[in-house]
């Protein structure tokens, strides 16, 4: 049983960014928004994977406000597959500055006080004009257990976002999607500094949106929970249910001799947009098929600084990475009885809640997790 008065969460494994900081030439520093996705933790291993599947390259990176040096991808993709877990928005008004936050309310309450906000406080009026949006998913072709975190203060994201990621928590368990951007264009009235009056400005922007591969419909009945992927691996089907647009992907990958020609399919249709859950699980096992399977050992937890022109001074894990490293070792042992006992990761959660009194995977220790295998183990014997 849990601590009643500490709140468990997921390990995070680093950020997925919609910005980055340039230099100017002044010397400055500005922050300028991207067309696709950039990722930044403390695992350059991670981030190798997921150049390799998105694009791009890995690249050491210093966050603002100090803190220990990291890694950085700025991908190629505007689209993701990742699995939404239950519970995984936070919405608040936040007013940051150098020292860390300093007001954060709902628009009533400042939770760091637990007093009434005063209307007329500067970092109240201030938090008002920057709604914090925080998703977090599971990447869904990356190795680790833990989240990944997309933090946005767009207005349009803070009203989509949290709508449809609970209307996909509401479906149970963690569920298939993808997170996508979304080019936008706004039009509104502001001065004109150099003949006076007013003018119309465009304004073009990206918004974070959530999607997933089967109708609103199927999800309520279950359809759109995490499917059972084939642990022990097997055949890849001759005639799978795969992009719905597009080019014939699965002949091009019936085509490729390496892994990496693969990867480059992969990589086209989910440029496309054509990507879907089945179109991915059919490639990753093209792949396999291509080359002998590699043990993975997922490094430590990513760091909690905000590096978008924002410093944040949220609570990090601070287990240490040996621990983290035997844990991951563990739950890849978890892994391969699973396949054996012919259950994917839907039942594996599920048998593992059961054992361990309502515990699961993501919130296990490294004890918890040798308790589990231990059993497992036992069965099979």
């Amino acid at each position: 049983m849990p601590i009643l008065d500490i709140q468990k969460r997921a390990r995070e494994l680093g950020r997925i960014r919609i910005g980055q900081v340039v230099p100017t030439t002044n010397g400055k520093t500005r922050p300028e928004k991207l067309d696709r996705f950039r990722l930044t933790s403390n695992s350059k291993a991670l981030l190798e994977k997921v150049a390799d599947l998105y694009g791009g390259s890995v690249a050491e990176w210093q966050p603002q406000g100090g803190g220990s040096k990291a890694w950085e991808v700025v991908t190629t993709s505007n689209r993701l597959p990742i699995m939404v877990p239950p519970q995984p928005i936070t919405q608040w008004y936040e007013f940051w500055t150098a020292g860390g936050c300093k007001h954060r309310c709902d628009g009533r309450t400042n939770v760091l006080t637990d007093e009434l906000c005063e209307p007329e406080d500067h970092g109240h009026q201030e938090a008002l004009k920057r709604p914090t949006t925080r998703l977090n998913v599971v990447l869904r072709d990356v190795e680790g257990v833990g989240v990944w975190r997309l933090e946005t203060h767009g207005w349009n994201a803070a009203v989509e976002l949290p709508d449809a990621a609970e209307f996909l928590a509401a479906a149970g368990g963690y569920v298939n999607g993808w997170v996508s951007l979304e080019p936008r264009t706004s039009k509104a009235e502001v001065p004109d500094r150099k003949n006076g009056g007013m003018k119309i400005e465009t304004r073009n922007f990206m918004v974070p949106i959530i999607e997933i591969d089967v109708t609103p419909a199927q999800l309520m009945a279950g359809h759109g929970r995490i499917a059972a992927p084939a642990l022990a691996g097997g055949p890849v089907v001759d005639a799978p249910a795969l992009a719905a647009a597009g080019p014939d992907y699965a002949d091009l990958a019936a085509d490729a001799t390496t892994a990496e020609e693969v990867k480059g399919v992969w990589r086209l249709a989910n440029e496309a947009g054509h990507m879907t859950q089945g179109l991915s699980d059919h490639l990753q096992q093209r792949a396999a098929e291509l080359t002998a399977p590699a043990q993975v050992s997922t490094p430590p937890t990513a760091a909690a600084s905000d590096a978008d022109g924002v410093v944040d001074a949220e609570v990090v894990d601070e287990s240490a990475p040996e621990n983290d490293d035997a844990a991951d070792a563990v739950w890849n042992q978890i892994l391969k009885q699973a396949g054996e006992r012919g259950l994917g990761l839907s039942e594996l959660s599920d048998d593992f809640k059961t054992r361990m009194g309502g515990l699961i995977p993501d919130d296990a220790s490294l004890g918890e997790l040798q308790d589990y295998l231990a059993q497992v183990k036992d069965v099979a014997a």
